[in-house]
């Protein structure tokens, strides 16, 4: 990328710095959201931006959504970049403070945009799918009674680690799968899960502590739309193996099916028939005629 968005403006990438006393850098202090455009146009900020106001106006950082001006913002980082199409990912972090843990609100956040190309999907991953890695990296529970997509990441990070010394991981293009302290499947390095087991749809609990995704809203709400209700709740490792389909939700990467299942020792377990199962095709056919793809 050549250029990013600064506090409603555009520098060169090399001139985009924050403060070492930005409580973003000293103390996590700051969310986050990813998203990606179809079409040139952001697909559900809306959601996004309102997901990032609830959330920082629990950190106490001032935030008001305005949805027209951001919108234009990203429009014109994507121009000076010359992206039609763009990978984006929105930071509000909670500016410079004083060194120490402040009681009141934060005054003076500092907003940045980055952007940059869309990875490329192959469009056989949503036919033959990709592997899903047990990892020994626990998802730890949330900062706040809900999960922030906040600056703290050292968890994914780790599992992202965890993930790569794994020898099936590049044969299988695999996503890690965190459980919980308790034992229970919690969620994807960067993704939400969902599974069909018997004709009924799943996904765990957001009480698992995971991030209630906007993907994995969005297909929720599909699902209603083929009469197929998601049940939430806390399901373990054994639950998957029983599985007929899994997929897993992105705003970058949609639906993505699930066909391997792989545990620590190297061993695997195949889902179905080791190819996209008809739910996970028919919420993937509705979620890109939402967003205007198809």
């Amino acid at each position: 990328m050549t250029f990013i968005g600064v506090n409603y403006d555009i520098v060169d990438a090399k001139d985009a710095k924050v403060s070492v006393m930005d409580h973003g850098f000293l103390y996590g202090m700051g969310l986050f959201e990813t998203f990606r455009t179809y079409n040139g146009v952001p697909f559900l900020l809306d959601k996004h931006l309102k997901r990032l106001s609830e959330d920082c106006r629990y950190l106490g950082i001032p935030y008001e959504i305005d949805l027209e001006s951001t919108a234009a913002w990203i429009a014109t980082v994507m121009k000076a970049n010359s992206l039609e199409e763009a990978y984006i990912r929105y930071t509000v972090s909670a500016g410079e403070d004083v060194l120490g843990l402040p009681t009141e609100d934060y005054n003076c956040p500092n907003h940045f945009l980055i952007v940059k190309e869309l990875p490329k999907m192959p469009s056989e991953l949503y036919r033959d799918g990709k592997g899903l890695q047990r990892l020994h990296t626990r998802r730890n529970t949330p900062e706040g009674p809900i999960r922030f997509k906040s600056l703290h990441y050292m968890n994914n990070i780790l599992a992202k680690r965890e993930l790569m010394t794994y020898p099936a991981t590049i044969r299988y293009s695999s996503e890690g799968i965190m459980l919980n302290g308790q034992g229970f499947v919690a969620e994807g390095v960067v993704s939400n899960l969902f599974f069909v087991r018997q004709g009924s749809l799943y996904t765990p609990h957001l009480d698992t502590g995971i991030l209630p995704g906007i993907t994995r809203e969005i297909v929720m709400e599909l699902s209603l739309d083929i009469g197929l209700r998601c049940e939430e709740g806390w399901y373990t490792w054994d639950d998957l193996t029983n599985a007929e389909e899994i997929w897993m939700t992105s705003s970058i990467q949609e639906l993505v099916p699930v066909t391997t299942l792989l545990l620590e020792d190297g061993s695997h377990i195949v889902i179905g028939n080791g190819t996209a199962g008809p739910t996970t095709t028919r919420l993937l056919q509705l979620y890109r005629e939402k967003a205007g793809s198809v």
